[in-house]
């Protein structure tokens, strides 16, 4: 069993992002996050689910290459929906 508040392994992912792969779907959840903000309970929802049931605080470390840094949880989510990496892990 993982950890609470560590990421999914990346066969955990594909599970995840299964239903999200197409970019519209994925973007509907960026919208919802753009619409309501991290503390909406659907966002959350889907925060927990991406992190075993935990929102990490922050700092968050990523795989993104020159963008290694976010403060929390949220900033990261919000810049992979804005810059459309929607499957980038921390």
């Amino acid at each position: 069993a993982q950890q609470p508040g560590t990421p999914l392994s990346d066969q955990e992912y594909r599970q995840f992002f299964r239903s999200l792969r197409a970019a519209r779907h994925a973007s509907t959840a960026c919208l919802l996050r753009a619409l309501y903000g991290c503390q909406n309970p659907l966002v959350q929802m889907l925060d927990k689910y991406e992190n075993h049931g935990v929102i990490p605080e922050g700092p968050i470390c990523s795989e993104l290459p020159g963008t290694p840094f976010f403060p929390n949880f949220c900033t990261f989510s919000f810049y992979r929906c804005t810059r459309k990496k929607y499957f980038i892990k921390v």
